[in-house]
Parts: C-alpha cells; sequence; structure tokens
C-alpha cells in the first residue's frame, strides 16, 4: 500500500504568504482544530510528509519552510529563535489562526518553546519531537564551540547547498549509501522509504540561515523561562539520538509544569519519519485531549 503522501497533489496545497515584508512558503490542508509543524534545522516543510495527510483528516495542517530554509528567502531582520517564533505568529495572523497545537522538531521545538512562552494565548498545546533549547552539547560539540565556530565553519562548507538530484536520487534508493548518508538522524536510516529520504533532501534546498541559525540555538538561553510554559506539553524523543541528546526529554519534563514525556526506542532524531504511525497516532490523541484528560502513552519509556 502506497504512502498517503504520495497520492497528495501537494501544489493545491502551497501558497507564498507574505510575513515581516518577505514571502514564506506555507503549506495549508484540512480544516477543524488548526496544528503548525515546524521543522528542523536544515529541514523543510516536507519533513511532515508522514503527518500531513493524516492530521489534516480532522485538523487544518499548517506547515511552513522557515526563512532561510526550503524555498523561503532569508528573512529582512537577523535571524534569530525569537525571531522565528515573531514569524510564526504572524503567519498564523495572517491565516486567521488565533491558536493552534505547535508540533516542532529540533530547532522547530526551540521556536515553539519561544511561541509558549511569548505568545502563550496563541499556543493551545505543545509536542517537543527532539527538540532544542537546553542541551549542553549538540552532535557531541559543546554550546561555546557551537556558538563560535558555526557561522565560519559551516558558512563555508558549501554553502550547505542540496546534492545533484541524481547522486542524491542514488543515495536514496541503495540501503547501504541511505545507511552512511543519514546515520546521524537515525540508527536504521535502511529501513525509511527511500522516496522519503529523495524528498527531503531535495526540498531542503540551499539552506542560507542554517550557520547563523547554529549558532543561536547555541546562544539563546531559555530554561529560566520554561516555567511559564502554561498548556499541556507532550515531549518526545529517541533513544538513540545523535543529535540533541536523550535527556534533553528528562530536562523539559523537569522544567516545564505540565508537560510529559514518551521515548521511542530504537530510534533517532526523527521520530515523525522513523515512526510514523506510532507517532501520529500519539500526537493526534494528545491533540484532541479534553481538558484534564490523558489518553495514548503517556510512559516515560515505552
Amino acid at each position: 500500500m502506497e504512502p498517503l503522501w504520495t497520492e497528495v497533489d501537494w501544489t493545491a496545497h502551497q501558497r507564498w504568504v507574505q510575513v515581516a515584508g518577505r514571502p514564506v512558503n506555507v503549506v495549508d490542508v484540512g480544516s477543524g482544530p488548526p496544528v503548525v509543524l515546524i521543522h528542523g534545522h536544515s529541514g523543510a516543510w516536507q519533513n511532515w510528509l508522514e503527518q500531513i495527510p493524516v492530521f489534516s483528516r480532522r485538523h487544518r495542517v499548517i506547515a511552513m519552510d522557515l526563512p532561510g530554509f526550503g524555498a523561503s528567502p532569508m528573512p529582512r531582520d537577523p535571524i534569530t529563535i525569537s525571531g522565528y517564533a515573531r514569524i510564526v505568529d504572524e503567519l498564523l495572523d495572517v491565516l486567521g489562526v488565533s491558536a493552534a497545537g505547535v508540533v516542532g522538531n529540533s530547532m522547530g521545538g526551540f521556536v515553539g518553546l519561544e511561541m509558549a512562552i511569548s505568545s502563550p494565548e496563541r499556543v493551545e498545546r505543545l509536542v517537543l519531537v527532539s527538540a532544542a533549547g537546553v542541551a549542553e552539547r549538540y552532535i557531541g560539540v559543546p554550546l561555546g564551540v557551537l556558538d563560535r565556530w558555526s557561522e565560519r565553519v559551516l558558512g563555508r562548507a558549501g554553502r550547505w547547498a542540496t546534492p545533484e538530484p541524481s547522486r542524491t536520487a542514488r543515495m536514496a534508493r541503495r540501503r547501504r549509501l541511505r545507511r552512511l548518508g543519514f546515520t546521524l538522524l537515525s540508527p536504521h536510516p535502511e529501513r525509511i522509504d527511500p522516496r522519503l529520504f529523495y524528498e527531503n533532501v531535495m526540498a531542503s534546498g540551499p539552506k542560507p540561515a542554517a550557520p547563523r541559525a547554529a549558532a543561536e540555538i547555541a546562544r539563546y538561553d531559555v530554561r529560566d523561562r520554561l516555567g511559564q510554559i502554561a498548556c499541556p506539553t507532550l515531549v518526545i524523543w529517541g533513544d538513540r539520538d545523535r543529535i540533541v541528546p536523550p535527556s534533553s526529554a528528562d530536562e523539559f519534563v523537569r522544567l516545564i509544569p505540565n508537560a510529559r514525556k514518551v521515548i521511542f526506542e530504537d530510534c533517532g532524531h526523527v521520530p515523525m519519519i522513523e515512526q510514523p504511525e506510532r507517532f501520529n497516532r500519539l500526537v493526534e490523541d494528545f491533540l484532541d485531549e479534553e481538558p484534564g484528560e490523558r489518553v495514548g502513552e503517556t510512559s516515560a519509556a515505552a
């Protein structure tokens, strides 16, 4: 059976939305209670291909390319985590969304945290998926080193250009090359549909915001403000995450008053791609909970 995302005419749901004087590439699908999906560093809206068709059965799903990633050009103002939060906040204003569930992966989770703190009325429920924000190291690199060197080193690394389509297609088709090329993201990249890798890598495109965004992840301190988050929060992590350590999940649950976690076994940094069926069921149950209700998987590890 073909994945649902392969049957969608995505061009029918994509549009450009002017935010802060610049166009933002947005996918807007479905109707019902809105849910916003925010991709991580070097990602694009296609990171959520496995989620959008499922969630849009009962929700209005909004996913975007953050400025400087995917198809969205760089913003007018300097790249910051708080700046990205303001852009998503303004985007929702333009789209007529007063409040939504917010789901963010990695850097996107960091942006969701900032939204829940700075615009609490906007975020009804928050899902943090391998989120940045409290780790002392990313990819094993200490914050100070990441802060000092990311713009110098990453800015020179081929400008984060997308590989040639033929090379990307070859890597996606061959299990051994997938394992070699994507082992940082997942302990088992060979198990993932190769079309997902191709779509995500090609969609990510050049990443002019990547060097600055990496430095901002390292230098922006949100820890002392996490206690201000009042909305229900679900923390999802892979126990074999090599990019953001799983210990961050415990820290988020400790610092956010109404948070709980679920750890995915034998899973890396992108649970929504690695274990999409379980991820979708868990997040949908959480988004649809009634106040005071706790449904679905809510254990510390499962």
